[in-house]
């Protein structure tokens, strides 16, 4: 009996063709949506070298070491500055264009002028400023030890060296799209809730023919719904595969080495999100509408707060409700993901899947307790 209502029940869910499109081809859709919108975001992040110019006056052209050094920078694919010399009206002029973020003036001191502060216009602050100190402490030392330049003291001054060393947590290098992509995973896994939700309106009988007659049926109902679960579950894993599938050999999003875990995380997102719609239809005494709409609500906050739309709101959250992480499952979801792309060690993926699976089993109990004892007047 088990082999033919699980059969039947899963070629009636693969018909149903609204279903099919939420939970298959509306995250396939918005994959390539994100990987259109996304795939240079990392690249945005990449040192640009700084448009400026140097006003071409005669202090410019007498202070032939701060000449050297700015054309220095100025040159190679590494440089610093995009440089361009020309007179004083000329600069001002770009720099209100905004063709340039700042200009160099040399005077009895060297000096900047910006329209407005930023990363650019800090960098050639820092820049004027190390000049100004190394130059003046050059002279010092040159005034009280004149042989200083015999041994090498512009060799030691010019040379930089890097006295803090950076450490990774990961042997993985941290990247900012992948969050989008793991939130639209663990959304797709919500969207199992569609098909939870039809499954426990499909026993409802006041809410359909078919429930009716599925309620009148010589088999117990929670023995059909359970079936019917087992379906909607081995449906919805087989549609996140595809997904899956898409993402790692389609858009080349990369999970890491732990594929195994991926998979599994995977399988408790859709025991998640079938669980989740079935305890939404069973708790709202209303029509169909209302159900997916509340289903909808939920799984669209969620994704908003667990930085789908927008990156930096998941950080945001953990750092002034950090409670309301472990309150969304899809923000767990997204989490445990990137765990277990981005850490060597599997804590805190441990501490996600034990939130995800607990809550499946209370959203399971939930239902199973709302369902068991409905009964009907007339039929």
């Amino acid at each position: 009996m088990f082999q033919h209502l699980f059969t039947a029940r899963l070629k009636c869910l693969i018909r149903d063709r609204q279903m099919m499109f939420w939970t298959l081809l509306f995250p396939l859709l918005l994959a390539t949506f994100f990987n259109m919108a996304l795939s240079n975001l990392n690249n945005t992040e990449a040192f640009h070298p700084i448009d400026i110019a140097v006003v071409d006056n005669d202090r410019y052209r007498q202070n032939k070491d701060f000449q050297s050094v700015l054309e220095e920078v100025s040159q190679g694919e590494d440089r610093i500055f995009n440089l361009t010399k020309t007179d004083g009206e000329k600069a001002k002029k770009l720099l209100d264009d905004g063709k340039i973020k700042a200009y160099v003036t040399v005077g009895t001191e060297i000096g900047m002028t910006v329209r407005e502060s930023g990363l650019s216009q800090n960098i050639v602050r820092a820049f004027l400023n190390s000049y100004s100190q190394t130059s003046s402490a050059v002279a010092s030392i040159v005034r009280e030890n004149p042989a200083s330049i015999k041994d090498g003291l512009i060799d030691a001054v010019s040379a930089r060296g890097e006295y803090t060393r950076e450490v990774s947590g990961s042997s993985a290098e941290p990247n900012n799209v992948l969050n989008y992509f793991y939130s639209l995973i663990a959304m797709s896994c919500l969207y199992g809730g569609f098909l939870g939700l039809k499954e426990v309106a499909d026993v409802q009988a006041d809410l359909s023919q078919r429930a009716a007659r599925v309620n009148v049926a010589p088999v117990h109902k929670l023995k059909i719904f359970l079936y019917n679960v087992c379906a909607a579950i081995l449906l919805h894993f087989s549609e996140m595969l595809v997904l899956l599938a898409y993402l790692y050999f389609g858009l080349k999003i990369d999970f890491g080495p732990k594929s195994l875990f991926v998979l599994l995380t995977t399988f408790a997102g859709s025991v998640l999100g079938v669980s989740f719609g079935a305890f939404v239809s069973a708790l709202v005494k209303k029509g169909e509408g209302i159900k997916v709409a509340v289903l909808l609500a939920v799984s669209m906050a969620g994704s908003f707060l667990a930085g789908m739309m927008f990156e930096d709101m998941k950080y945001i959250v953990a750092q002034n409700a950090p409670v309301l992480s472990y309150l969304n499952p899809v923000n767990l979801l997204t989490d445990a993901f990137y765990s277990l792309y981005y850490y060597d060690v599997m804590t805190r993926y441990g501490w996600n899947m034990a939130a995800v699976c607990a809550y499946a089993l209370l959203f399971c109990l939930g239902s199973y307790f709302m369902i068991r004892r409905q009964k009907y007047a007339s039929l």
